[in-house]
Order: C-alpha cells, then structure tokens, then sequence
C-alpha cells in the first residue's frame, strides 16, 4: 500500500469529461509524495537529485507563457538514460505523472504540473555524444542547447541553424516541433530530427529509427521519429537526438527594410518566395513591435511595417539575392535599406529580433504575455495577417504582431494582467480569432509554439473526431496510464 492520498485526476481543460483522461494518481496537488515514491526516486538518482523544496517547484511551476503557475511534487535530476528509465519505472508503478523540462522556455503552459507528479529537468545530461562532421550529423543529449552547440562546431566549418530565438536545449525542441527565423531555408525540427533515443512511460528505452541510424533518409517500417517529434513529452521521454548539420555560408548579409502599410511589408515576403529568392530569414515587424524594440535594445528604425532579412551563399549569389529582394521591395513602396554585412552589426540586428518578446514585456512592467502563433498558406498570409492586425487594432490591451513570414507563420503578442479575469477573456478572444482565421484558410492552429494546454480546444476544430481518437489512439500505446505530461495536446472526447 502507498502512503499518501490518491487522487481520480481529469485534466481540467474543456467542459466535457472523457475516459481518456480520468486516471488515478498517488499523489495531489498541495499534499506531498507518498513515502514509497520518494524512495524509488532517490534510489534510481541519488538523494541530492530529489529536490522537493517550495521555493525550486515554485520556479519549475511555469514557462514564459501566460498559464497560471502549477508546481509539480519533486524535481528529479537524471545524469544518464538508464536514471530516467529507472525515474520512469518508479513512476509507472506508483501512478506518478512525470513532466520532462529543458529549458522553461515554452509558451503553451507545457510544463504546468497540473495533476502534480514530478519533473524531470535534464540539464545535466549535456554531452554532445556522436559529431559526424563528414557526414554533417550529430547526436546531443538533452541539456545541450542550440547555442551552445553551435559554440562546439564553429571549428568545424558546420551550423545547426534551427532558431526558434530563445536559448532551448534541443531535445526541448524537438519535443515541440519548434522552427524559427531559418525555417524559409532550413525547415523546422520535423525536417532536422534523424534519430531519437525514448523512454517510455514504462521505462523501456526505443530508438526512432533504430539504435546507431543515422542515413539521411529510410524507407524502413513506421516513422517513428515524427510522431516524437511535437509530442511535447506526452509519448516519450527524449534523452537523446541525432540532429542534420549544414555548412557555414560562404557570406551572408542583413537588410532592415521599412514599407508603408502592412500589406506592402507582406505581399513583399510573399513575392521573394514566389520568385524562388532562397532567402535564409525574412521577418515581419509591426510598428508596435518596432516601437518596442527601438526602446529595449537602443535603436532608431522607422516606426513602421518592417521587414529583417538574412541571405545566405557565395558573394556572388548573396549579392544577387539581395538585389532581387530589393527590386521586390521597392516596387511596394519600401523605404531606404538598412544593409548589415558586418558580424557584428548582424548580431546586434537579429539580437533585436529575438529580444522581442522582452521588449514587450518592458511596456508594461509586472504583465505577461499571451503569445500565440498560426500558420497558413503563403498565398493567403497577406489578407489573414492584415485581418488580424485589424483585429487586434481594436483592442483595449497592448499587442504587437511578429512573423516568419516567409513560411507563412507569424504571431500576436498580447499584454495582459495575469490576475485579471476581464484582461485574459479579451486576449482569448483575439487569439481565437486569429486560429479560426488561419483554419478557414487551411492553416494550422499552431505553426511551431505547439499545443500544450493553451490550444487543445482548437485541436477540435482542426481535426475530425475520428483524427483525434486515431492520436488517443497512439498516446493510449505508448502511454497507457496517462502519465506522461497529463492534460495536454489532445482535448478531452466522449466517443460511445
């Protein structure tokens, strides 16, 4: 017999109840692990690696996302796949949920220990286990950040170029499907995942595409590694991802682009890749957006529609390149270029970019910000995007619109007081808006920010009931007892 309370969970999102999520848990909110548990853990890790103090589960309650923090029971730090697969046995047997985290930099509220039970922080698994630099692949643990990466392999010659902004480690990013501003040319994690090595909720130990597979592509059996890849921790446990690699370009240069109206600024996008330009970055800025990030990082652009660029290639191609965008931008009505081919002037430009999200913060001290993101087609980008800044034009609350516009994402920034019922209603409303507009056009809810427990509702208009069951479907077989990241992703059914 556990000692403690147990606890009939069903993850609170959504009016209707669902067999699917209604489980037992041997622990609940506000009262401690049972005794059993906390053995279990600190044998599979060592009692210094089981950390149940208030004040460390309160800064493992949240990401950066709006969510109303949720603290999780203990925090358990593994040092190697065989103490995660031992944490996850332990947890298996005792009915413990467990959350895997990275870096806390998601935006959905993905590690919100809503149903209590443990998180699993693998920062201290960080070794980069396996560089094929003749073969442009390598394998990382999960502690190991892009940044960090990218810091190992610059004697190499070789990038890992997915950059979603914030500093994640990359299995977190693999978990979430994430993207960023080199998506246009590079392609998201879905794209740049060969290999992953699972734990399961049981704590068996699956390799994706087969232990030591590396082949640049396979037409061998089920393709496991895409279904890991998004699941954000509700299937499996990544402890480890062998990742492409690219060259380092010969050149690249920067532009800042100003435009009179939003249309202008976007239609420009759209026609750089209509006209094939393999353009490595092209973002989109509002002028609240501009506003913002003059003030934050000390820089004087003009207070409009905005457009940051990144060419990638030889001199002779980035020149060319450059010279077509800006042939494009100037038949909308574009101001002066702003050229940036210096290293260091680079950096400062895209270091703006991502500070985005902090600049807006700075607007409105002691706020949060509901950020969400779509993703449609890029031949409707121009009218989704100018409805939605209209939209959001009209509100109460302080926004600003951002986009990798060159894959048809982008998203809404919106400032709210987190304590303010009214504030977090209205700034629902607009992002709801902004999904449905992007679903009417066949976008996606989310372009690369993921589901978490900010979108699962919408999952419901994206996808058909038999969709939707048929994903059940796969998390009741890798996750039987709902485990794993519990109340998140899919939305609660009722099937008869």
């Amino acid at each position: 017999m556990l000692s403690g309370r147990v606890w009939s969970a069903v993850c609170p999102v959504g009016g209707r109840l669902a067999r699917h999520v209604v489980r037992t848990y041997a622990c609940s909110p506000g009262q401690p692990l049972p005794v059993a548990v906390v053995n279990g853990l600190v044998d599979a890790v060592g009692s210094e690696n089981v950390v149940t103090s208030s004040s460390v589960l309160d800064q493992y309650s949240h990401d950066e996302s709006w969510h109303r923090p949720s603290p999780p029971h203990a925090v358990v730090f593994p040092h190697s796949t065989q103490q995660v697969s031992d944490i996850a046995r332990c947890c298996s047997s005792h009915s413990v949920p467990m959350i895997p985290f990275g870096t806390g930099t998601g935006l959905e509220g993905g590690v919100c220990a809503i149903a209590g039970g443990i998180h699993i922080d693998m920062k201290r698994m960080d070794g980069i286990l396996d560089l094929n630099a003749e073969d442009f692949d390598v394998t990382v643990e999960p502690g190991v950040t892009r940044k960090r990466l990218n810091e190992e392999l610059r004697a190499t010659g070789l990038h890992f170029p997915i950059d979603p902004g914030a500093d994640a480690s990359l299995c977190g990013m693999a978990a979430t499907s994430a993207s960023g501003t080199n998506a246009v040319r590079y392609g998201t994690m879905r794209e740049n995942v060969l290999n992953l090595e699972v734990v399961l909720a049981n704590g068996q130990v699956i390799h994706t595409a087969g232990k030591g597979r590396r082949a640049k592509k396979s037409s061998a059996g089920y393709n496991l590694t895409n279904i890991f890849v998004g699941c954000e921790g509700t299937l499996g446990i990544i402890t480890s991802a062998t990742l492409r690699l690219y060259g380092i370009p010969e050149a690249e240069a920067s532009a800042v682009v100003d435009f009179p109206s939003v249309r202008s600024a976007v239609d420009t996008s759209v026609q750089i890749i209509q006209a094939g330009i393999p353009i490595a970055r092209v973002e989109y800025l509002d002028e609240n957006a501009i506003r913002a990030v003059n003030s934050f990082s000390k820089l004087s652009y003009p207070i409009a529609p905005t457009l940051f660029m990144e060419f990638h290639g030889s001199e002779s191609s980035v020149n060319e390149q450059s010279d077509l965008a800006g042939e494009i931008s100037r038949g909308n009505g574009s101001g002066v270029y702003q050229w940036a081919s210096d290293p260091e002037d680079r950096r400062r430009l895209w270091a703006a970019r991502h500070n985005a999200f902090y600049a807006a913060l700075a607007l409105r001290p002691g706020s949060k910000a509901m950020i969400t993101d779509v993703c449609v087609p890029v031949s409707c980008l121009s009218d989704v995007l100018v409805e939605t800044q209209e939209d959001v034009g009209r509100s109460s609350l302080q926004n600003f619109v951002i986009g990798h516009v060159g894959d048809g994402n982008f998203h809404v920034a919106i400032l709210l007081d987190p304590t303010s019922e009214k504030e977090i209603a209205e700034a629902k409303t607009l992002a709801d808006n902004m999904a449905r507009r992007a679903l009417a056009t066949g976008g996606t809810c989310t372009g690369e920010h993921g589901v978490g427990m900010g979108k699962m509702e919408l999952l419901r208009e994206e996808f058909s009931d038999a969709t939707l069951s048929a994903m059940w479907s796969v998390k009741k077989t890798f996750d039987p007892h709902n485990l794993l990241n519990p109340g998140k992703v899919l939305p609660q059914l009722n099937l008869t």
